[in-house]
């Protein structure tokens, strides 16, 4: 089967985490149903309704969240005064656990998507008491290797999208780590600047990693564009505040951390980030996964044979 009908939430509401932001959040489904939170990727990109469509809402109680600086939470990435010093890894995690409790919820399955399965990962690495399974597509785990071959690495492949890429930087930052770089042009006093840098890091973006048009129009929105820029450098070039030694993988490193979690590994064959073997290695680590693996389909977990292994998957964790 495909993906669940559209649903709408029965409660929603905004919550105090610190450090002046509010986090957006919902829930639908069933309100005494199984929980689940849906991580959205990035980071910065924020949830969409589409988030709502993954699990069967009769078997589910189904939370989304906005994490900081982005989608409905506040104060929005896009805007130059926001503090980007107060988004990071580890206060992502914290949140989870101040809306796990919030909502009364013990243990809850976490889904997430590309940078939403590094979160993922590294919420049940540091609380598996909180997390009953895990459901992760367009896998990452958030190491230096993986930045270097989206920015650089896959350059080989689009050489033209790659030249006009490098070309927005200056001389002096085009050999070193390039989301610190952008990063920087963001943060920049001139709104010329940082506008011109966000737009080239979305092209980059649109040019190496096929979406759907929804994903690709919301680009053309200027704040959009700039708060998910923002974060993904942001993240990017600081190693996804995850410590010292994640040259190496500090979440491929900690995988036996998730023994006793059953989850369940869905890959597009065609996704970039299997030229690294990542997938592969974390599932290897990881002896209560599974992985599927989809022919012909990429990154986006909407791809035809993605969306019917990730709503398998929820059907079956339902069940169990």
């Amino acid at each position: 089967m495909g993906l669940y009908p559209e649903i709408e939430p029965h409660d929603r509401g905004m919550l105090d985490v610190g450090d002046g932001n509010q986090v957006y959040w919902e829930v639908c489904g069933n309100p005494r149903g199984k929980p689940v939170v849906m991580l959205h990727g990035g980071p910065g990109s924020g949830c969409t309704p589409h988030y709502r469509r993954y699990c069967d809402p009769a078997a589910y109680r189904i939370v989304l969240l906005d994490q900081r600086g982005s989608g409905r939470s506040t104060p929005h990435a896009s805007a130059y005064d926001t503090d980007m010093g107060v988004n990071t890894t580890d206060r992502l995690i914290r949140d989870l656990e101040l809306l796990r409790r919030r909502l009364d919820i013990e243990r809850w399955l976490v889904w997430g998507v590309s940078w939403g399965s590094v979160l993922g990962l590294r919420y049940a690495q540091t609380h598996p008491h909180a997390v009953s399974e895990l459901v992760l597509t367009g896998v990452a785990t958030g190491s230096d290797p993986e930045v270097a071959l989206l920015t650089r690495g896959l350059g080989r492949i689009f050489p033209e999208a790659f030249e006009r890429f490098l070309g927005e930087l200056p001389a002096h930052d085009r050999d070193g780590n390039l989301a610190a770089a952008y990063n920087r042009l963001i943060e920049s006093p001139d709104p010329r600047v940082r506008e011109r840098a966000a737009r080239a890091w979305t092209d980059w973006e649109t040019a190496t990693v096929p979406a759907p048009p929804r994903s690709v129009e919301r680009y053309e929105d200027a704040a959009f564009r700039m708060g998910f820029a923002r974060t993904v450098t942001h993240y990017w070039g600081n190693d996804h505040f995850l410590g010292e030694g994640n040259a190496e993988g500090v979440v491929l490193r900690d995988a036996p951390l998730l023994k006793g979690i059953p989850g369940t590994l869905v890959q597009g064959s065609l996704d970039f980030g299997n030229l690294l073997g990542i997938v592969w290695r974390l599932h290897r680590a990881w002896p209560d996964s599974d992985l599927v693996v989809v022919d012909d389909a990429g990154h986006g977990p909407g791809a035809p044979g993605m969306a019917e292994a990730l709503v398998a998957a929820t059907d079956r964790y339902a069940r169990g």
